[in-house]
């Protein structure tokens, strides 16, 4: 007799397994431990097999019945559906290694080597909230052009276009790793490039008017923070270098006596020299008796051990009342010293460039040394930092 969905729910274990039988083979393997399992018994070329169908209460009676069904429709059509379950789940495990998200985690392993870990860091949290949610899952070699595309316009239609272009490229990238590691064979991210408006360029806010540049530092005077951070608002207006430079500045780098640091461009892995003016080396030495003996010059509030973070000196320009999204930020300071030096001191812009570690194009084409101008760009860095004293002390400095 067939069986019912009470008699399956109240039977109870016994010693030894049991088996309640429903018919066409599909029957219940209730285990000593109180385990009730579905189970189909056929055979297949003359040969007696079973298949687990699942486990009671999760796979109930009428689903049994179904997967049963199936099963022997197979085995109508001449298919074993035991080895078709087994080749089911190589093909559920090939393809999660496969899998978009498993590919998109391999290429950040082999560039976490070259790319810092808060870069890293953030292209994951942007697969994570725009791109896996409808790609992570599927298999590499079957996504399309026209679905990448989907996930740009979704972006796209927040009013982030930036971040639209930013995760355009970015999906690219695995697609080419993808391909160098034999997982897929095209870029369907590639072709997509111009299908999204491009995005309005926008610069850093910055302060360019030496009025309100004096206002700003005189400001920094009433800064409650810690030493350090009130040491990192003082000279990144003055050294102007990039805010991850200037965070990660490391006290082997300083020369104090000869007035110089030394360091490599995040952005080109190239050598670059900041003639220190005075100024910086009078707070660079207040400073090192108190971070000196570690390796950062601004070490991290809570770990010494590494330099402060990224948001350190934006969040100190918020505490003193500026706004970084249309004032001024850490980035800003560059946008300042580029715009004052030569418009208000007369500075030349490819020494201003130099400075900036911008390459700067010649008759070689474009080129940059960290030594070039080397003479001008000293004289340039004290006239800035006491033309910055200057602002700081009067609101009415004027050029040369």
């Amino acid at each position: 007799m067939a069986l019912t969905d009470l008699a399956v729910r109240n039977t109870k274990p016994a010693e030894k397994q049991q088996k309640l039988f429903d018919g066409g083979g599909l029957f219940l393997l209730v285990l000593p431990t109180g385990a009730k399992r579905w189970v189909l018994k056929y055979r297949f070329h003359g040969k007696e097999k079973s298949l687990a169908l699942g486990v009671y209460p999760d796979v109930s009676l009428v689903e049994a019945r179904k997967r049963r069904e199936a099963a022997r429709e197979k085995l109508a059509n001449g298919i074993d559906p035991g080895e078709a379950k087994k080749a089911d789940k190589r093909a559920a495990m090939l393809a999660a290694l496969n899998s978009f998200e498993a590919v998109v985690l391999a290429w950040m392993k082999e560039r976490k080597e070259y790319v810092e870990p808060a870069q890293n860091k953030k292209t994951l949290a942007r697969f994570k909230k725009d791109v896996f949610p409808w790609l992570g899952r599927r298999p590499i070699t079957e996504i399309d052009a026209p679905e990448v595309l989907e996930v740009l316009k979704r972006i796209d239609g927040r009013g982030a276009r930036y971040t639209s272009h930013r995760a355009r490229g970015e999906i690219s990238r695995v697609f080419r790793y993808g391909i160098k590691e034999g997982y897929c064979k095209s870029d369907p991210a590639r072709d997509l490039v111009g299908a999204i408006p491009p995005a309005k360029t926008t610069h850093f806010a910055s302060i360019t008017e030496p009025d309100k540049v004096g206002e700003m530092l005189r400001s920094f005077e009433g800064f409650s923070g810690t030493f350090p951070v009130l040491c990192a608002l003082k000279l990144a207006p003055m050294l102007f270098v990039r805010p991850g430079e200037l965070r990660k500045a490391e006290w082997e780098h300083f020369d104090l006596d000869r007035a110089a640091w030394r360091y490599a461009v995040t952005k080109t892995d190239t050598a670059h020299l900041v003639p220190l003016a005075t100024q910086a080396v009078a707070i660079l030495r207040e400073l090192q008796a108190l971070t000196g003996s570690g390796r950062y010059v601004f070490p991290g509030a809570r770990d010494r051990k590494r330099p402060m973070s990224d948001a350190t000196l934006n969040a100190a320009l918020r505490r003193l009342g500026y706004d970084t999204r249309t004032e001024i930020t850490g980035h800003g300071f560059r946008a300042m010293a580029r715009t004052i030096l030569h418009e208000e001191l007369e500075h030349k812009p490819e020494v201003i460039e130099h400075q900036l570690a911008h390459t700067v194009p010649d008759n070689l084409g474009g080129a940059y040394n960290r030594t070039k101008f080397i003479k001008q760009r000293r004289l340039m860095m004290q006239e800035w930092a006491d033309y910055l004293e200057q602002l700081k002390s009067t609101s009415n400095v004027h050029s040369r």
